[in-house]
């Protein structure tokens, strides 16, 4: 028996998964501005709002799978470029969030740790509209390459994540082990 109500918010965080294959249709900007409207009321401390959001467009993501596949052919040659590059170009919706960067250590903590909650809050609010997305931190996202396409400073800003939405082709089963296999309750 669960104490928890069965509502639509318990759904969501039940329910959603990372998806990994999309439908080609676009979703609507006007869902995704709506989205990040609710996902900034995300805890952070100071009310500092550090987030950025950078919308990839078609230009911007063309320069990024360039680079990708450069990237992955040095490590992994010319076949695992091409495929990861048509993976890629099949995800219909780019998004960069990113935190800005501080030089208190745990004022930056607390900043990388609010824009997370930021991200899983735009992650459920797409989900809630039928759209799944996945949050890659993949290493592109630290390449100085890559902050140069998306025209971000990597001295006042971090790249939390690289967010690929879109209508899912495909939901993933997943399971979780219960809570109490993490929790220690001290006297």
């Amino acid at each position: 028996m669960s104490l928890m109500p069965d509502t639509d918010l318990v759904a969501a965080i039940r329910g959603r998964r990372t998806i990994n294959r999309f439908q080609p249709r676009p979703v609507d900007p006007a869902i995704i501005h709506e989205a990040l409207e609710l996902a900034r009321w995300a805890p952070n401390h100071y009310l500092s709002e550090p987030w950025h959001f950078y919308l990839i467009g078609e230009e911007t993501r063309a320069q990024i799978l360039d680079l990708n596949s450069t990237l992955v052919a040095r490590s992994k040659g010319a076949e695992a470029a091409q495929a990861k590059r048509e993976r890629w170009s099949a995800i219909p919706g780019w998004l960069v969030v990113t935190c800005e960067r501080s030089e208190d250590p745990l004022r930056q903590q607390e900043d990388y740790a609010a824009c997370c909650c930021l991200v899983q809050n735009l992650m459920l609010a797409l989900w809630g509209q039928g759209i799944g997305s996945k949050w890659s931190t993949g290493p592109i996202t630290r390449e100085a390459d890559f902050y140069d396409l998306i025209w971000v400073d990597p001295e006042a800003e971090q790249v939390v994540g690289l967010i690929w939405y879109g209508y899912p082709d495909e939901q993933p089963d997943s399971r979780r082990r219960p809570a109490s296999a993490s929790l220690v309750e001290l006297p």
